[in-house]
């Protein structure tokens, strides 16, 4: 898989989780810091987004379907840490045409996700 430019500077994996799922994997990183102590949120923002389009991208197959992001929606529920951080993806609907995806992010438990965002994407097949 090639990497954009922006989640080269983030320094994301992507792998795959026991059930075959896409998984992003942030390292923590002094750059990644926001206030003293917690990852910036738009580093969060944009683990976020790259898990969601992560998991449309596996949704989509061998479709070579053009995503174009409508909306990003993101829901901060408590400050990540200076630790590697993970996230994924859920596609909530795959249309002819849009495409719903939910994406989270954690630390240290999955169920208690740091962060989670609502994207919308534009398909052009």
């Amino acid at each position: 898989m090639t990497l954009s430019p922006y989640a080269e500077l983030l320094g994301l994996t992507f792998d795959t989780d026991d059930r075959g799922h896409p998984i992003v994997t942030m390292p923590f990183a002094g750059d990644l810091l926001g206030r003293p102590g917690f990852l910036h949120g738009g580093a969060i923002g944009g683990m976020l987004e790259m898990a969601a389009w992560a998991a449309l991208r596996a949704a989509l197959g061998d479709d070579h379907a053009t995503i174009k992001p409508i909306n990003v929606t993101i829901d901060y529920m408590r400050g990540g840490r200076e630790r590697t951080t993970f996230a994924g993806g859920t596609v909530t609907r795959l249309g002819a045409r849009i495409a719903n995806v939910t994406a989270t992010a954690w630390q240290d438990d999955r169920d208690r996700p740091i962060a989670a965002a609502h994207l919308n994407y534009l398909l052009k097949r």
